[in-house]
């Protein structure tokens, strides 16, 4: 009697439809405008919730039992998806709802994971010459094999990186007469912002997330209140778990 082995050809058919999905999330986040369209809440609806429809239906894909210990979570992400309600996109709204695009812009977002450590960092540019960036440190404690709690431990606000070339011609003269009055400040306190402006957070806010997606290219979280967040791989996967 001949038995017909069904188990690889099963496996091929949902590899190939969670392939399928990303790809079809990655055009959706496209076709929604990105991470600019998002934040600046230029998104539409319809759009919203076609990625979300998207997000799930790859979320029910998902090829890592147990994600808050697979070494595919370490690395560099960027944020491609918030929902709403969602720290990042609150943190993205402040700037474009306060501050016209040709003032102030929220150009990147990402965060690098290492040894249960997680570095947040925010990419601003003010009249498109003053670039600066805002870093949150915050330390990540396994509560189960989808659960993570995050405790934010120190902000630090990066010292501003002019782009003496992209200044506006009106601006020049404000600017100049800054440097100067920078240069002129005791050793210490000119030192300690050039270093940045570092506020501890540590006991100021913690929160809970689940780890509904993973791979080795796309990592979804859903907090508490089942809003998701979508990030993609930014940097190579080292060859082996030990690699740094």
């Amino acid at each position: 009697m001949v038995q017909v082995q069904t188990g690889a050809p099963a496996a091929y058919a949902k590899e190939m439809e969670r392939l399928s999905a990303k790809e079809s999330l990655l055009l959706a986040f496209k076709d929604a405008g990105g991470f600019e369209g998002l934040v600046s809440g230029k998104t539409t609806e319809y759009q919203r919730i076609d990625v979300n429809e998207r997000i799930t239906g790859l979320e029910r894909l998902n090829p890592t039992p147990r994600p808050t210990t697979s070494p595919f979570l370490e690395g560099r992400w960027n944020f491609e998806w918030f929902g709403p309600g969602s720290p990042g996109l609150l943190a993205a709204r402040v700037i474009f709802e306060n501050f016209p695009s040709s003032l102030a812009n929220l150009s990147k977002l990402d965060v690098f994971i290492k040894d249960g450590n997680a570095k947040i960092t925010a990419n601003t540019t003010f009249l498109n010459s003053i670039e600066s960036s805002i870093i949150l440190s915050t330390k990540l404690s396994v509560e189960g094999p989808l659960r993570l709690k995050e405790e934010y431990v120190e902000g630090i606000l990066v010292s501003p990186t002019v782009l003496e070339d992209r200044v506006p011609d009106q601006l020049k003269g404000a600017l100049g007469q800054a440097v100067n009055a920078l240069q002129q400040l005791p050793a210490p306190l000119r030192d300690a912002i050039a270093n940045g402006l570092k506020v501890p957070l540590t006991g100021s806010f913690q929160r809970l997330f689940m780890i509904s997606y993973l791979d080795e290219e796309i990592l979804i979280i859903r907090n508490t209140s089942g809003i998701p967040e979508v990030l993609t791989r930014l940097d190579s996967l080292p060859s082996s778990p030990g690699e740094t």
